[in-house]
């Protein structure tokens, strides 16, 4: 915990590292944070923590990352920490052996304090996290602390120990696992944690403030994002489904005109000796408007191709009628991978094996245009909203803008979001800037970018 006269400069470092790690935090939620620190008790850490927590941090998502920079920022002091419960043996950290040390360890992950586990972990840190870099430089390092102790291996000892000839395979096993696993998890992050301050204290704070905290889920680049992430972001894809249904929706409405009602417009017109000075039209029929989805699978971009399907698949519940195709070097129609209630992993899997979307492997923006024309030119219509999903790579192919204008003319709407840098567009083989004259281009590298996007619909 800092001292009373540095907690304003902490307080302002806390801040600004948040906001440089991508959390949303505001001056006016700032000002709020200080002034729920003057009702709290300041050396209770953990409401220091959940005061900062309460004021600041908007969303779930963005918490993992509060939690390592409010560590960083405001470190738990364990220096000297021998406690234990009655029954629990006291050993000298610094000298006992390995074994010993596992025993310990095994005992914690059966039921301990955090304190406790914090200060085996500080005490693990400091006996096998260090090593020298230079005369006058250390290093320290996770893995080498995990790697001495392995807690994983426990979990046999642990199971014999506690269960002591009962059945195995039951519920009681069950709980023991996953009281064990959590626990272990626990250490892992104790370890972790302290490992990053004691970098923080040699290299300076704002500088591991920067390494030490991935992106918030919805500031991931696509073209960057872990399988993991994936499995998180299908959380995040039915609301975009709903909104971007919603927006174009509102842009149907608002772009159509209802027809001429010639009998009205008369019958308006004897009141000005027949002359029709003002028209009058009926009003526009109301319907969900129609979505075709054109998308890049390829390699350059399978992390963005995956996430893009997700938002297919979910946007197959908002519009009347969806119709998705896929293509590398040619194309071929994927709508019938998605139906309604089939699982979306398997429909990927399926789509991957099945789907005809590859020639000869190499990605030809210009021929699959030219192959959607020849074969599905009339999923397009008035009332069709077309969605263009890739990177404009074509491997210095032909382009096929003609090609591409006239499949836009079909349409009621047309948009392009590519999943690369805007600084990257028409560097190498990306042909953006052409592509982006005839249909307007979004960049669109993260969830966060690509809600902005559904935000300029209305």
């Amino acid at each position: 915990m800092p001292e009373t006269g540095s907690l304003v400069d902490r307080h302002i470092g806390f801040v600004h590292a948040l906001r440089e790690a991508g959390l949303p935090v505001s001056i006016a939620e700032g000002l709020d944070a200080a002034n729920a620190l003057r009702v709290i008790d300041l050396a209770d850490r953990e409401s220091l923590r959940e005061a900062y927590a309460a004021t600041l941090v908007k969303r779930p998502v963005h918490r993992p990352g509060f939690d390592v920079l409010f560590d960083l920022w405001f470190p738990a002091s364990t220096t000297g920490l021998r406690a234990r419960r009655p029954g629990r043996e006291r050993i000298d950290f610094a000298t006992a052996d390995v074994k010993e040390l596992r025993e310990h360890l095994a005992d914690l992950l059966t039921g301990s304090t955090d304190q406790e586990m914090r200060a085996f972990a500080e005490a693990m840190v400091e006996r096998f996290g260090r090593q020298e870099a230079a005369p006058g430089r250390q290093n320290w390092f996770s893995y080498s602390v995990l790697r001495a102790l392995s807690p994983e291996t426990l979990m046999a000892g642990i199971l014999r120990a506690v269960l002591q000839g009962r059945e195995r395979g039951g519920l009681a096993e069950k709980t023991v696992r996953q009281g064990v696993t959590a626990n272990i998890r626990r250490f892992e992050e104790a370890v972790a944690t302290d490992v990053r301050r004691r970098i923080a204290e040699d290299a300076g704070i704002e500088r591991i403030a920067r390494s030490a905290v991935r992106p918030p889920l919805d500031q991931i680049d696509f073209l960057r994002i872990t399988r993991a992430d994936l499995a998180q972001l299908r959380r995040e894809v039915h609301p975009l489904a709903r909104r971007l249904a919603a927006r174009l929706a509102m842009r149907q409405r608002k772009g159509k005109r209802g027809r001429l009602d010639f009998r009205r417009t008369m019958r308006a017109s004897l009141q000005s000796g027949g002359v029709p000075l003002t028209t009058h039209l009926r009003p526009p029929r109301p319907h969900k408007p129609e979505l075709v989805v054109l998308c890049d699978t390829s390699d350059s971009v399978s992390s963005f191709a995956h996430f893009t399907l997700l938002l297919t698949y979910a946007l197959r519940e908002q519009f009347t009628k969806v119709r998705a195709f896929g293509f590398v070097d040619t194309v071929d129609e994927i709508t019938r991978f998605f139906q309604p209630g089939s699982d979306v992993v398997e429909a990927m899997t399926r789509l991957a094996n099945e789907a005809d979307m590859v020639r000869f492997g190499r990605t030809n923006y210009g021929n699959a245009l030219e192959r959607f024309a020849e074969r599905y030119g009339d999923a397009l219509g008035p009332k069709t909203s077309l969605l263009i999903l890739g990177d404009a790579r074509s491997n210095y192919q032909p382009p096929a803008l003609d090609v591409l204008r006239s499949l836009v003319s079909r349409c009621r709407h047309a948009y392009w979001l590519n999943p690369e840098p805007r600084q990257q567009w028409d560097t190498g083989d990306s042909v953006a800037g052409e592509y982006g004259t005839v249909v307007p281009m979004y960049e669109c590298r993260n969830v966060a970018q690509l809600t902005a996007f559904i935000e300029t619909l209305a």
